[in-house]
């Protein structure tokens, strides 16, 4: 089995690429040794001291550190994910619905079908070429929040990201959108 890594713009994130299906369709993300109990993989990568974030996308899985430098800790989490997927074992243990309560009024229905299609088709592929996902959170008052996860979430660029690149966009196709902020 050969994993492909490939760096992010978050310097403390990797994207490792085991050129096989990791979770299919939707993402997941485990920012404690306590939430990966849910999945054995994320369990075996914990176990990886300086490991401080996993998150699992279509086709790849992006870790975050704290600690040693990368050439440390490639080894063992790439061993981790190679003897994960020679075991069979499957990704999650239980099937919990991640994240709250999505919050919107029915009379903006439409502008967040809107908006979580052009995240689906346009800001979504981008994103999880970087590692990471965004995702749609609430929207109010002509605001979108969004939640950035994997390699995006806390990287030096993410908020770029959302003022440049994904305000712009909604703004084009959505007059009625003033801002894009991160959700908190």
């Amino acid at each position: 089995m050969f994993i492909e890594t490939e760096v992010t713009p978050n310097p403390a994130t990797l994207k490792f690429v085991p050129g096989r299906k990791v979770m299919g369709e939707g993402a997941r993300e485990f920012r404690s040794a306590a939430e990966a109990a849910a999945s054995p993989l994320a369990q075996r990568l914990f176990a990886v001291p300086g490991v401080t974030a996993v998150f699992f996308g279509a086709d790849f899985v992006s870790v975050t550190k704290d600690g040693p430098e990368w050439q440390h800790l490639k080894p063992a989490i790439l061993g981790a994910i190679m003897e994960f997927f020679m075991s069979g074992a499957p990704l999650l243990v239980e099937a919990a619905e991640e994240g709250a309560a999505r919050a919107y009024s029915e009379d903006d229905a439409r502008v967040v079908a809107t908006v979580k299609q052009l995240l689906d088709e346009r800001v979504r592929p981008a994103v999880a070429g970087d590692g990471g996902d965004i995702t749609f959170h609430s929207y109010e008052d002509g605001i979108v929040y969004l939640t950035m996860r994997g390699a995006c979430s806390g990287c030096p660029s993410s908020t770029a990201t959302l003022r440049n690149g994904v305000q712009n966009l909604l703004k084009h196709f959505l007059p009625e959108i003033r801002e894009v902020r991160a959700a908190s």
